[in-house]
């Protein structure tokens, strides 16, 4: 449905995106994801038709839109995009604000067009309410009927959840999920938070600096990342010094860690190991007892900061009924699976 070859684009002299290539097949959810300025908004921009390219195609449905010496108008590329502010016209009403896509069509056709969307998206009783008497979520949901209404083969989303509270995050990203599986729905998000993406996203895309550094399926960007920023970007985390000291095992600091790496490496080899939260286990059995500096309880769990002999930090979840004091000593232990492992520099 969508395909990006070696785009580039630039702001005045400024390389935005940077030899982008991804594809997505009809019917996938892909999320696009990065810190704020890293191009993200401007790749989706691109697809759209609002930008121009300098090099590189884009095609969809097997058609060029864009090139550097071709530009499909954005009206004619058959492209919803939601905003990330939802751009919903204060003085309308819902079901005018979804009919807005269509008025090439027949005013009675675009009411039961616009009231046939309203239903899949669960607001056909909210038809008549204004924007500013809508819930975030139900603003969100009616952004989304109205990018939906025309019947677009692509569906673009600019940080869906930017406006909601972080409470209702999680519950409206398995809605916007059904929605779009519902619906049959080709579409790419780009957000800056992880958790969001991996809520929305089949496919994950993590981006910096206007380069694509992995496009991959969220097991594997989060499990087999290709590059340690996208790593840390995508999981919390620290990097570990450590050795290799057989098939599957690194010595560290903390004793030795085993299980699957991301890459063959021979023994001997110096590596950084990237420790998440949960691959550092409390343990009072443990002979190896390191200090909390810094702790923060998250309900089920506290995040522990941990500072190990040689003054590394490493963090640990634990659970939340075990409640450490800042200063004291706990016992801990290893518990990789798959270790993301990269050479040490």
């Amino acid at each position: 449905m969508l395909e990006l070859k070696n785009v580039n684009h630039c702001y005045d002299k400024t390389l935005i995106l940077d030899d982008v290539s991804l594809h997505l097949a009809k019917g996938d959810v892909a999320c696009v994801l990065g810190p704020s300025g890293c191009g993200k908004t401007t790749l989706l921009r691109c697809i759209a038709g609002f930008e121009h390219l300098q090099s590189g195609t884009i095609e969809v449905d097997g058609q060029i839109v864009s090139s550097a010496s071709l530009h499909v108008a954005a009206e004619k590329r058959r492209i919803g995009m939601v905003f990330q502010d939802y751009a919903l016209l204060p003085h309308l009403d819902v079901l005018e604000n979804v009919m807005f896509g269509l008025h090439e069509k027949a005013r009675s056709d675009a009411e039961r067009i616009a009231t046939r969307v309203l239903q899949q998206v669960d607001l056909a009783e909210l038809a008549g309410r204004f924007p500013h008497e809508l819930s975030g979520g139900q603003q969100q949901r009616v952004a989304i009927a109205r990018a939906l209404a025309p019947g677009p083969e692509l569906l673009l989303m600019d940080e869906p959840f930017s406006n909601l509270d972080a409470s209702m995050r999680s519950g409206i990203g398995r809605e916007i999920k059904s929605l779009l599986r519902s619906v049959g729905a080709t579409a790419l998000i780009a957000t800056h938070d992880h958790q969001d993406a991996f809520a929305l996203g089949d496919t994950l895309g993590v981006m910096n600096k206007g380069k694509l550094l992995q496009w991959d399926s969220s097991y594997n960007v989060y499990h087999q990342p290709n590059d340690q920023f996208v790593a840390g970007f995508i999981g919390r985390g620290v990097w570990l010094a450590g050795r290799v000291i057989g098939e599957n095992e690194i010595e560290t600091e903390l004793g030795t860690a085993r299980g699957e790496m991301t890459a063959h490496y021979s023994a001997g080899k110096d590596v950084e190991l990237f420790l998440r939260p949960d691959d550092v286990v409390h343990d009072d059995a443990s002979t190896l007892k390191i200090e909390v500096v810094g702790k923060r309880f998250r309900g089920s769990d506290f995040l522990y900061e941990l500072r190990l002999p040689s003054g590394a930090l490493i963090l640990s979840s634990v659970s939340g009924h075990h409640d450490h004091a800042v200063g004291e000593k706990i016992g801990v232990r290893l518990a990789t699976r798959h270790m993301v492992v990269f050479p040490r520099h």
